[in-house]
Parts: C-alpha cells; sequence; structure tokens
C-alpha cells in the first residue's frame, strides 16, 4: 500500500470517529452547552456566583470550539489546499480588520473589548477572535445553501450570505454589550450599539464573506449538507444561547430575530431535504 493510500485511509478513520464523537453527543454540544453558558453569564452578571468562574476567558474559547465541533466535523472531508488557503486568509483579515477598529474607531466605531475573551493579540483583540468570528461565516453560507438550493448562482450566494452575517450580528452584539464584552464609547441606538457597526459590518463581511464564496467549491460543500445532518448545529446553539441572553435583558428586537433565524433554519432543511430519500437530513435534532 502506498503512502498516499495510507494517509486517505487514515484521514476517512480520523473522519469517521469525528462524525461518531458530534452524532454521539448532539444534544449536549447543540443544546446543553448554549444552555449552560447562559445560566453561568447570566448568573456572573447578577453577581450570584464569581466572575472568574462565569466569565472565565479559557472556557468560553473551549465552549465555542465544542459548539463549533458540527462545522468543525461537516468541513472536514471538504479540506483541500484552496480551502485551508481562504481560511488562513480569513483568518489575518479577521485579526488585521479588528485591530484597525479597536485603534481607529473604523469601520465599526469607537469601541473596546471590556472582557478578555482568552489571550490578547498585541493586547487589544482576542487571539482566538477567528473561533468567535467563523461560525457566523460559515453558519450564514450553509442556510444560504439550504435557502437557495443547489443551482444558485455566485452572485445569489453572495448577497444572501451577506444578508445573514448581518442578521447574526444584529442578534449578536446587542446581547455581548448587555453582558459587558465590549461595548462602544458613545452607545448606540440599537441596544446601546451604534448603525456605524453595522456599515462596518457590512465592509468588512463583504470581503469575508467573498473570500469564502471564492474558496467554498458550493456543490461539494451541499453534498455534504445532504449526507451530514449535523452540520448546521452551531447555528442552533448561536440562537439559542444569544437568543435566551437577549431575551432575559429584555432586547425583544435581537430575541425575535435569533428565533427566525432557528425557525428558518428547521423550514428551509424541511423543505430542501424531505422527500429526497436522504436518510441523514432527517431534522437538526434527531438521527
Amino acid at each position: 500500500m502506498g503512502a498516499s493510500s495510507r494517509r486517505l485511509r487514515d484521514r476517512r478513520r480520523i473522519e469517521r470517529r469525528l462524525d461518531t464523537l458530534i452524532y454521539d453527543n448532539r444534544v449536549t454540544i447543540a443544546i446543553t452547552f448554549p444552555l449552560v453558558g447562559v445560566a453561568l453569564m447570566v448568573s456572573g452578571q447578577e453577581g450570584l456566583i464569581p466572575e472568574w468562574i462565569a466569565f472565565n476567558p479559557y472556557l468560553m474559547v473551549i465552549a465555542v470550539t465544542v459548539m463549533a465541533l458540527p462545522l468543525i466535523g461537516g468541513l472536514v472531508p471538504l479540506l483541500n489546499r484552496r480551502l485551508l488557503a481562504g481560511l488562513g486568509l480569513l483568518v489575518l483579515f479577521t485579526w488585521a480588520i479588528e485591530l484597525t477598529g479597536v485603534h481607529t474607531g473604523y469601520p465599526y466605531g469607537e469601541f473596546q473589548y471590556e472582557r478578555a475573551l482568552g489571550p490578547m493579540l498585541l493586547d487589544s483583540v482576542p487571539l482566538f477572535l477567528p473561533v468567535f468570528y467563523f461560525p457566523i461565516l460559515l453558519n450564514s453560507y450553509l442556510l444560504t445553501l439550504l435557502m437557495l438550493g443547489r443551482e444558485s448562482t455566485i452572485t445569489q450566494r453572495y448577497l444572501c450570505t451577506l444578508a445573514i452575517v448581518i442578521t447574526m450580528d444584529l442578534v449578536l452584539d446587542p446581547g455581548a454589550v448587555a453582558l459587558d464584552f465590549w461595548g462602544w464609547f458613545d452607545g448606540g441606538l440599537y441596544y446601546d450599539v451604534p448603525v456605524q457597526n453595522y456599515i462596518g459590518w457590512l465592509i468588512s463581511g463583504s470581503v469575508a464573506v467573498g473570500v469564502l464564496t471564492a474558496t467554498l467549491n458550493h456543490q461539494a460543500v451541499f453534498d455534504r449538507l445532504q449526507e451530514c445532518e449535523y452540520f448546521l448545529d452551531d447555528l442552533i446553539s448561536f440562537g439559542i444561547f444569544w437568543g435566551l441572553v437577549n431575551a432575559y435583558f429584555l432586547n425583544l428586537i435581537p430575541f425575535a430575530l435569533a428565533f427566525v433565524l432557528l425557525g428558518l433554519l428547521f423550514r428551509v432543511e424541511w423543505f430542501d431535504f424531505a422527500g429526497l430519500g436522504a436518510e441523514a437530513t432527517g431534522g437538526a435534532l434527531r438521527k
């Protein structure tokens, strides 16, 4: 057996093991983790438990990584040099645009991080920022594929993905501000978030979505969505966590948008895949 055959066999073994790990723990990953996270952070915010427990930056990075396992498991079979290069470029872009934002106020407005989210790059932005940002970007792209289908054009995918990215940030930022993760010096009209922040997301998101759209083979991703029923479970985690956080702080519009995202996921997935005969597409939380 040649070296390439052994590498392929080893890769397939890793993929199967990761699939099994995620399938066997779907409810824990997609539901239990965000529910525990909400309970801890709200308790910490209200002074019921020590902040070093509720907002431990390393535990937060670990938790976000665990909730992102469905995305990781879904993407592993699709990894190639082109995708790795695109993701590497996005890592650099994420750091660069955030450093620019913190030090210049552009494009998001003048803001600062008020809690450490793990080690800080140049004492300014979280080193693990891509771990927090990539799920928003990838979930938006995957939901777009479910909404538009296999025959969508690259322009349709680009615009729809960008719209969902902005919608997810309309959910994320008010909750993050309420939890004192970050904040703007002058506040803002939308739950203390300025309009400029969303203009900034439109600018940076346009670049990031462009890189992702050009990097991913949408036919291969669509095929993976059909065979991998857990691929979008991280969007469920996002909706549960940030939906409940916003509900607790009476941020009603972000709460409603989180509910819409979850409802859209289940509805679109049912319309697109029910009746296709694909055994693995029976619902976001059903084996």
